[in-house]
């Protein structure tokens, strides 16, 4: 074989390893991805069973129900919409109601989440910026200098 075709070839092994790595790549990527919605989005979206996404809001006051079984059941708001979510599990510190928080998990029936994991604001100050942009688009939103 001349060394042109021996480059050539060199050049077309190449390009077919490169585009099999990135095919790989990215759909490891599509596997981990974990969209987030808020619950006015989610009554627009429709989401798979199963499928693992974030909600995120506020608490709902008086919403918070705990079994003995270390069950809790509560309503992440984003002032438009509700969700039902139960957990299984230690709740964070600072989880209360009227705080922000997140809930990552499955759908089980058009209302109702099932959480895996409850993320809650640790501090005053900080909340995630999708629950922020969430309750903006809803009117919910108030700033600090508001406060």
């Amino acid at each position: 074989m001349k060394p042109k075709h021996q480059r050539l070839l060199f050049i077309l092994v190449s390009i077919v390893f490169l585009c099999v790595g990135s095919l790989l790549t990215l759909s490891a990527f599509r596997e981990n991805l974990i969209f987030f919605y808020s619950p006015s989005d989610l009554q627009t979206q429709i989401t798979i069973p199963q499928q693992t996404i974030r909600i995120g809001g506020l608490v709902k006051a008086g919403s918070i129900k705990k079994s003995e079984n270390d069950s809790v059941h509560f309503i992440i708001t984003d002032g438009k919409a509700e969700i039902n979510v139960s957990y299984n599990g230690m709740l964070p510190n600072l989880f209360r109601d009227g705080q922000g928080c997140i809930a990552e998990g499955s759908m089980v029936t058009s209302g109702e989440f099932s959480a895996t994991k409850i993320l809650a604001k640790h501090d005053e100050k900080y909340m995630p910026k999708e629950v922020v942009d969430a309750l903006k688009r809803s009117g919910e939103w108030r700033s600090e200098e508001a406060k």
